[in-house]
């Protein structure tokens, strides 16, 4: 009887604990998993530039305080207060504001964005507007190091310093354009104007693109509808011409550099000489197998040199500009995927090697600076594993490396101006987020923050993060969340989510297992085995796995999803007659391709923003991988996934931005015509208003929808 009794009290705990665990809605698992859901952060967190000193933003009694330290506090200190701030608006006859903007600090001076002008506060009160509201409006805004400022206005670029405008362009058009980013941002090119050392001479792109068909994207907005024309070079057409030039805002003369070669080639990775004297830039041709790293005189726009060359028999990417090694102009570093990895190399500015200064079976991912000597450069990489992220020195003359991090965590850090500390903010699947200062010289560390799990009250799902073979015997990256109150002895639905393409990473070993939002938690809470892999193709595996699909996109992508099926198959717990795949962009190429080529095994699948046809996508990013549709006529045919419509089985969902000027419309309209004419169905979703990714608050209803697909087709 008391054996009795006692279990009946432990039942009646067990269900109040569980009554007490909240279920995360759609909002929580979409929205709010970005803002009162994500993991406590220091806001805004910086070094103050030129000390060692951090600063960062938060709420005192309410109010907005900003709070500053030091590796040696043992207490933080009020640095600017809200009503401090105020005080410096007032002087400056600005209205006073209620909340803090965001700041950069500097050891004497403050920058912010004050009602559209940006602004420098200095320290004695005094204060600057260094871009006014009405230029602040306008495209492409740049400053320079000399108080320059760049931007562009109707097609055209116009240069401006206290009151004094030059019109430098004339002929700018929807069809010319100026000083904006080229070559469909593809090979690291994020913008259009590039400022000199010393702010005077200022770098630009032209892109003629007259050539080119007009691509209708339709605004559905306005009564009657209207047309807004997008020039979108697809793979194996004509392309755009792009060149350079050099404004010397002094003289207000422009100089064109003298890039010979065909018109149909790509400009990439600009970078100044440290005396301004020269402009460099990476040549690569439209095949994307050979680059040059040529050199030019920025007065005369003359031809200097070719300082060194790459080919590659598959294609050669140059993503980063060169580095010039700091206190030591003659030197700079270089990033290439040469031996396989991605690793820096020391050259002279003649363009001969000195020596390679990282090397071994991982990839450096990002460089972030100098120390205060410029001995010692700092690299994030994954040498302690593919799904983490580390930082690391590596010595200038003797190439030794030092360990700054350490785990196999992700690291995002931030660097003080002489390198001496380091801000490490980092997380791992156990840990939403820790923050703390570094000591670079002595390792010691300060922990700024420990933050909460901010999903305690809710339910969860266990998840792991494991490899497993594929056909060839290469490890997979695969990230698994099992069901809420997991049950070994019954069977669950399965939903797997996966990209496959270049220059993308779906599971790291951080927070969440890598991914940005809830919705795998959110699905796992409603019975659901949830699990992703990155195939071959994927990021950070070095050359020889992303080159894998080169020709062939889909092919063998398609044979590693096999293995993580067969994987799935194996477990105990798994409903093999009930899985469904879900992808976006490369992604839901992927998806959609599987259906039609592995046709059965899933019941169901959600393909979003897919490419249905490769040659009705860009020339920059398909050239790359598939070569032209004239070289490879075979590879293309196995990707016109309309004319394997008639292989579906089970039930395809189709979403789609109207607005999408990525992946065109087109892909996913022809694919449902041809599901018509084959008399096959599939469902189709389409989100006015939106580009190629659903954002803000319509992202809920988006996975609501992709929520409602499974519930009603997985049982």
């Amino acid at each position: 009887m008391k054996q009795l009794f006692f279990s009946f009290l432990f039942s009646i705990s067990i269900t109040s604990l569980f009554a007490q665990q909240k279920q995360l809605t759609i909002e929580d698992a979409m929205v709010n998993a970005r803002t009162t859901l994500a993991p406590e952060n220091l806001k805004q967190l910086q070094f103050i530039k030129g000390t060692n000193d951090y600063v960062y933003l938060k709420k005192t009694d309410g109010v907005d305080v900003w709070m500053k330290g030091n590796f040696k506090s043992k207490e933080e200190s009020d640095y600017l207060t809200l009503s401090a701030f105020n005080q410096y608006l007032r002087k400056a006859a600005l209205d006073t504001m209620k909340a803090m903007p965001a700041i950069q600090f500097a050891a004497n001076e403050f920058t912010t964005t004050i009602k559209g002008q940006k602004m420098s506060f200095a320290t004695d009160m005094s204060s600057e507007v260094l871009i006014s509201k009405e230029i602040a409006a306008k495209d492409n805004v740049e400053q320079s190091s000399d108080g320059y400022i760049a931007y562009v206005d109707n097609h055209n670029l116009f240069v401006t310093k206290n009151g004094d405008t030059k019109k430098v362009t004339e002929d700018g058009s929807d069809g010319i354009v100026y000083a904006s980013t080229v070559h469909q941002s593809e090979f690291g090119i994020t913008k259009g104007t590039f400022w000199s050392n010393y702010g005077k001479l200022l770098a630009f792109y032209r892109m003629d693109q007259t050539m080119v068909p007009d691509y209708p994207i339709i605004d559905w907005t306005e009564r009657p509808a209207k047309v807004n024309n997008l020039k979108y070079p697809m793979a194996g057409d004509s392309s755009h011409h792009v060149t350079v030039a050099v404004y010397n805002a002094e003289t207000k003369n422009t100089t064109w550099i003298k890039t010979t070669g065909p018109a149909e080639q790509f400009l990439t990775n600009i970078a100044w000489s440290p005396d301004d004297k020269f402009l460099y830039i990476v040549i690569l041709n439209r095949e994307q197998n050979h680059f040059w790293v040529n050199q030019y005189n920025a007065v005369t726009g003359d031809f200097v040199k070719t300082l060194f060359e790459e080919e590659d028999a598959k294609y050669a990417e140059p993503l980063v500009p060169m580095l010039f090694v700091k206190n030591n102009p003659s030197q700079f570093i270089w990033q290439s995927k040469r031996d396989g990895w991605n690793h820096l190399y020391l050259y002279n500015a003649d363009g001969s090697l000195v020596k390679q200064l990282t090397k071994g079976e991982w990839d450096v991912i990002d460089v972030k600076g100098y120390d205060e000597k410029g001995e010692n450069l700092f690299f994030v990489s994954t040498a302690v594993s593919p799904i983490s992220k580390n930082l690391y020195s590596v010595n200038i003359k003797s190439a030794k490396i030092k360990a700054i991090t350490e785990g196999n965590n992700v690291h995002n850090t931030s660097i003080s101006t002489d390198g001496a500390f380091v801000i490490d903010n980092y997380s791992n699947p156990a840990d939403p987020r820790t923050v703390q200062l570094i000591d670079t010289k002595t390792g010691k560390t300060k922990l700024l923050l420990q933050a909460k799990n901010p999903l305690d009250n809710y339910s969860r799902g266990e998840m792991s993060i494991f490899t497993i073979k594929n056909q060839e015997g290469t490890d997979l990256y695969c990230r698994l969340f099992k069901p809420v109150n997991f049950d070994s002895t019954k069977k669950y639905p399965v939903i797997v989510y996966w990209y496959g393409g270049p220059h993308a990473q779906m599971i790291l070993n951080g927070w969440n297992g890598g991914a940005g939002d809830y919705w795998f938690q959110y699905m796992a809470e409603r019975g659901y085995v949830v699990f992703t892999l990155d195939t071959r193709g994927s990021s950070n595996r070095g050359k020889a796995f992303e080159q894998a699909i080169h020709r062939q996109a889909g092919v063998l992508q398609m044979q590693d999803m096999m293995s993580g099926v067969d994987y799935l198959k194996s477990l105990t717990f798994t409903d093999a007659n009930n899985m469904g795949l879900f992808g976006w962009s490369y992604g839901g190429f992927m998806t959609t391709d599987f259906m039609l080529t592995h046709p059965g095994i899933f019941k169901a699948a959600v393909a979003g923003g897919p490419v249905i046809d490769w040659k009705y996508y860009e020339i920059m990013y398909t050239e790359r991988y598939m070569d032209r549709p004239q070289e490879n006529p075979e590879g293309y045919a196995a990707t016109d996934l309309t004319k394997k419509i008639g292989n579906l089985k089970g039930k395809l969902l189709l979403i789609h931005g109207m607005q999408d000027n990525v992946v065109l419309m087109q892909h996913s309209v022809n694919l449902v015509k041809a599901a018509v004419d084959k008399g096959v169905q599939v469902d189709y979703m389409i989100y006015p208003g939106h580009e190629h990714n659903v954002l803000g608050k319509d992202r809920a209803h988006l996975y609501q929808k992709v929520t409602d697909y499974f519930t009603q087709n997985l049982h």
